[in-house]
């Protein structure tokens, strides 16, 4: 009897939505709500779904910027020359896992560690904030030029090792060796987005309620304690926001190599959207590099959705 209630009550709460949407006040509720989204939503579709179309479309031609002749189709040519005539990327696919494997860990912990710090309640924690995200509202490019010169052989970096070691430190140049390169542009990553990720890992601490710490502190759990079981949980929807951020920015690189290695020494820092700018642009191969983009759409896609599927709520 209560469910076939529930059941009448139901069908009769969906039929009351469904005629009030068919009245004249619900009617211009929904021209003003689709009028106040029509800009957006045209703006979308005009700088993102017919630029992707595009890409689409000429990822199967061998279009070029500069040719006497139009752009043909050649099918699925452009997609099987990246996986099996194209060293480069190849290279470049393993260089941005390997980035990614190595910056998206690193980042998160160090900007949860800040935010655990800078989240103290103590006189002067403002400042610490600020200095942590200074880098964040630099250039990229101003911070990449910087980087270039400390990293030199008888820049900042030499200096501060060798005199740290006493002398015994022999300068290196940093983005000239192929063992180092990437391993220097995985350090400035991390100094200039820690930041941002420190921010955000703060708006998730302080939306823990304090009275969860205070009763856990009454049953006698220490700090170790209290983050594994209060404030790790606690984070879990910001832990989500954090990952899929940092490993679409880590597998987008392009403003460090482009400044400061151009792929180099030997590949040994190249990316997959470094490689389609390259292809695309600079060597003139539109088809070519637009196919290299939807590669990368889809890589990201898929890592995002895994990522999404792995942190998320049981």
């Amino acid at each position: 009897m209560t469910t076939t209630t529930a059941t009448t009550t139901g069908a009769g709460t969906k039929g009351f939505r469904r005629a009030g949407a068919r009245t004249p006040r619900g009617r211009s509720e929904q021209r003003s709500a689709w009028a106040m989204a029509a800009p957006a939503l045209i703006g979308l579709f005009l700088f993102l779904g017919i630029p992707a179309l595009l890409a689409l479309g000429l990822s199967f031609t061998n279009a070029r910027l500069i040719s006497p002749e139009g752009p043909s189709f050649v099918g699925v040519d452009n997609y099987a020359r990246a996986f099996t005539n194209d060293p480069s990327f190849v290279r470049s696919l393993l260089n941005t896992f390997y980035f990614a494997a190595v910056v998206v860990p690193v980042q998160a912990g160090l900007g949860l560690v800040l935010a655990l710090l800078v989240n103290q309640k103590v006189r002067g924690v403002n400042i610490f904030r600020t200095i942590f995200f200074l880098p964040v509202v630099t250039s990229m490019v101003v911070v990449s030029i910087l980087w270039t010169f400390m990293y030199q052989e008888t820049g900042l970096v030499n200096s501060m090792l060798s005199r740290l070691t006493g002398g015994a430190f022999e300068g290196v140049a940093w983005l000239q060796e192929p063992a180092t390169a990437m391993p220097a542009i995985m350090v400035l990553s991390v100094w200039q987005g820690v930041g941002f990720h420190m921010i955000i890992w703060l708006a998730g601490l302080q939306t823990i309620p304090e009275e969860l710490y205070e009763a856990a502190g009454m049953d006698g759990a220490n700090l170790w304690q209290q983050f594994r079981h209060v404030t790790w949980p606690g984070l879990r929807p910001t832990l989500v926001f954090v990952a899929v951020t940092i490993t679409i920015a880590a597998f987008g690189l392009f403003v460090q190599i482009d400044v400061m290695t151009r792929g180099g020494p030997l590949d040994s820092t190249t990316t997959i959207i470094f490689h389609a700018v390259r292809k695309g642009f600079r060597e003139q191969e539109v088809g070519y590099g637009a196919a290299l983009s939807l590669i990368f759409f889809v890589l990201v896609l898929i890592v995002s959705l895994i990522q999404r599927r792995l942190t998320q709520e049981k």
